[in-house]
């Protein structure tokens, strides 16, 4: 399968594609994080730690809930509707885990689309970010997997996604650069072909700015 500019189009994922689809081991999650305090120094059974790798286990299911939702299901149920212009939601919230450190980063996303014949309900692109933020990657493939996603589901003209976050592995250790933003994008279709379509989409998410 290819894109409309003739590229080889990437399958987005589905639940199934990665591992974790079964039910979270949170015995595992909460046994690792007690070596965890012991290895750098702590006494897990201390008060204020006695129910921490509980509570490690508990945000780690959460955050890594995407792991076992399919982010195509809230994308296939579309309407019938004669409308060819760009359809945007800007400032879509998200948490992702950089898979790198297992460190939060935090963002939004825009998202916008050409219908051909079929359009979906808003919340529905909001869903489908946050069933693919909710695991440990880098934003780069999450980017791509997005676009890639909406793509093959809305079976659209065209896609355009940009991702801003604020990465906390970069911000709180290492460099220690707290005010940085990396923004990525992914364009498909239209978005990718036609300069003045590219064009459009940046003008609506950035032009007020």
């Amino acid at each position: 399968m290819s894109n409309s500019d003739g590229k080889p189009r990437r399958a987005a994922v589905a639940a199934n594609d990665r591992p974790g689809d079964t039910a979270v081991d949170m015995e595992r999650i909460r046994a690792a994080v007690r070596e965890v305090l012991l290895a750098v120094g702590e006494d897990p059974d201390r008060e204020g730690l006695r129910e921490t790798p509980d509570r490690v286990a508990r945000m780690y299911a959460e955050m890594f809930s995407g792991l076992r939702r399919d982010p195509r299901e809230p994308l296939r149920k579309t309407f019938t509707q004669k409308y060819d212009e760009m359809v945007l939601v800007k400032d879509i919230g998200f948490e992702s885990m950089c898979e790198h450190h297992l460190l939060p980063f935090i963002g939004k996303a825009h998202v916008g689309y050409l219908p051909k014949g079929k359009i979906v309900g808003l919340s529905k692109l909001a869903r489908a970010v946050e069933r693919l933020a909710r695991r440990p990657q880098v934003q780069e493939r999450m980017t791509e997997e997005l676009a890639d996603l909406l793509m093959e589901e809305l079976d659209a003209r065209g896609v355009g996604v940009i991702l801003e976050a604020s990465h906390t592995c970069m911000t709180i250790r290492g460099i220690r650069k707290a005010h940085s933003i990396c923004t990525t994008s992914a364009m498909r279709g239209a978005f990718r072909t036609n300069e003045s379509t590219r064009a459009e989409l940046m003008a609506l998410v950035y032009g007020s700015r």
